[in-house]
């Protein structure tokens, strides 16, 4: 995404923010090929014969963020992390609407830093990883959103740091525990 593109997009944010309410109808099409290759990303993940597709996904997001109120959009990274959260609702919702795997009979492929790590666990990946983030974010709730972030999200290092307004390094460092914790208690359950 050229520079361009990302300060228009911050700009519609900032007219979101004011109110203007066809800011997000403007917005769509310079987020949609952004939030269809998070949705893609996430979608990878799940079981083949899933009934959400990614094009769904991104809509059914879209419009959760479209009636949104009172969210102060700093940047697009922020924007990007908001959105990648509701995916992850999303998901969580649709498994747990669907039944999703029993507990105790799958497997789970999850990808952590681009690195496959297979996993027997007694829940469908969706579910034991948010039940696994909703345990780290009682410990710190800083790394349970970078993970959210970088996971769901497919947020770079950079961005997550603008998002949260910390440096990059302490995403790093914050990523590089959080996994560890993650896969300790992943493959314990």
């Amino acid at each position: 995404m050229d520079e361009s593109s990302q300060s228009e997009i911050t700009q519609i944010l900032h007219d979101w923010n004011s109110g203007d309410e066809g800011a997000h109808e403007r917005l769509l099409p310079y987020v949609y090929d952004e939030l269809k290759r998070q949705a893609r990303r996430l979608m990878s993940r799940e079981r083949v014969n899933h009934t959400l597709q990614p094009t769904a996904l991104v809509h059914e997001a879209f419009l959760r963020l479209a009636k949104q109120g009172g969210v102060d959009w700093q940047n697009r990274s922020h924007f990007y992390g908001i959105a990648s959260r509701l995916m992850r609702q999303i998901l969580i919702d649709h498994a747990r609407q669907h039944g999703a795997v029993k507990r105790g009979d799958a497997q789970i492929h999850l990808s952590l830093d681009d690195v496959s790590v297979s996993l027997e666990t007694r829940a469908s990946s969706i579910l034991a990883l948010d039940d696994a983030l909703e345990r780290l974010a009682k410990l710190d709730e800083r790394q349970a959103k970078i993970v959210e972030m970088r996971f769901f999200g497919g947020l770079s290092n950079l961005e997550i740091a603008e998002a949260l307004d910390i440096s990059e390094r302490t995403v790093v460092r914050s990523w590089s525990v959080a996994k560890l914790w993650l896969y300790r208690e992943l493959t314990n359950s």
